[in-house]
């Protein structure tokens, strides 16, 4: 207390609080900063790798020879894009123990996140685009949009993206249309999946063509390899006859009413002596783009 007909001084009295007094003499709680979530579309710079984690639904299964991206060490060219966990377990709950700890999944950007974490980079750029967790589909089709077409994205795993997003989006149509391909190189890409392993291991090798194994798909699975194995080692030929002709003998010519349209071409084509050149641009001439994307599908389904 102030001595008596003193004036009181107020600092001395921010703690004088008697017991009978309304004032809460508790200390009031300092308040907590509120923990501002990131936007869509935000750039969230140098997110600590052990908050990312690569998308369990990849459709690569390998991300092949990581050297070229070796610079990630020093400095990163472009940001990866990432959905936020709470996003990405709203449509794969199953996927909880897979992601662990992570606040990220990263879509687009796997083998820069797998070079970071080799050549020692703490944090990487990226881009949260919960936008396009909207279904299954679309986030399949991110991932599989941004490989389609690379040097390192073998031609299987392209089948297998392919195959699900057939899957996600209920036709060969609707998977075609996304992409921007025509349904008949979606339905070459599927076909690949038909393959015996022998022969997929023979594709991913470089051994077997991808125009052969188009044709081999269309045979019985059991007797693919064989037919593979004979394309491969052809019969000799028979021993000339004795009384077969002789080489520069002329040969008898079919009649031209009985070949077939597709030999008439052909005939035609050789006597023009055309080569692709030739041929490639008379066809850019004389055909419409939607004639020309008829016979680049015609081509690649023979």
């Amino acid at each position: 207390m102030p001595p008596k007909g003193g004036r009181a001084n107020f600092a001395s009295l921010v703690g004088a609080v008697g017991d009978n007094s309304p004032v809460d003499r508790k200390r009031t709680p300092t308040p907590t900063k509120t923990k501002i979530e990131p936007l869509e579309g935000q750039l969230l710079a140098d997110v600590p790798v052990d908050q990312l984690i690569a998308n369990p639904r990849n459709p690569r299964d390998e991300l092949g020879d990581l050297s070229d991206l070796a610079t990630i060490a020093d400095r990163q060219l472009q940001p990866g894009t990432v959905v936020s966990r709470t996003a990405w377990l709203k449509l794969w709950p199953e996927d909880e123990d897979d992601i662990g700890a992570a606040q990220y999944i990263v879509v687009n950007g796997n083998r820069r996140l797998a070079a970071a974490q080799k050549y020692g980079r703490p944090g990487l750029d990226v881009v949260l685009r919960d936008s396009i967790a909207v279904d299954k589909g679309e986030i399949l089709w991110a991932a599989t949009s941004e490989n389609i077409d690379r040097r390192d994205f073998d031609v299987l795993e392209e089948a297998k993206a392919v195959e699900l997003m057939v899957s996600e989006f209920g036709s060969a149509d609707a998977a075609a249309k996304k992409l921007g391909r025509s349904k008949g190189w979606v339905s070459q890409r599927r076909a690949l999946l038909k393959l015996a392993p022998e022969l997929q291991a023979a594709l991913r090798a470089g051994d077997l063509a991808v125009r052969q194994a188009r044709s081999l798909a269309r045979v019985p699975l059991e007797e693919q390899v064989a037919a593979w194995e004979a394309a491969q080692n052809p019969d000799p030929a028979p021993e000339a006859d004795a009384e077969a002709p002789e080489p520069d003998a002329p040969q008898p010519k079919e009649p031209a009413s009985k070949l077939e349209p597709v030999d008439k071409v052909a005939q035609a084509l050789k006597r023009l002596g055309a080569d692709p050149d030739v041929l490639a641009a008379a066809v850019r001439k004389h055909f419409t783009d939607d004639e020309r994307r008829k016979l680049i599908d015609a081509l690649e389904l023979r």
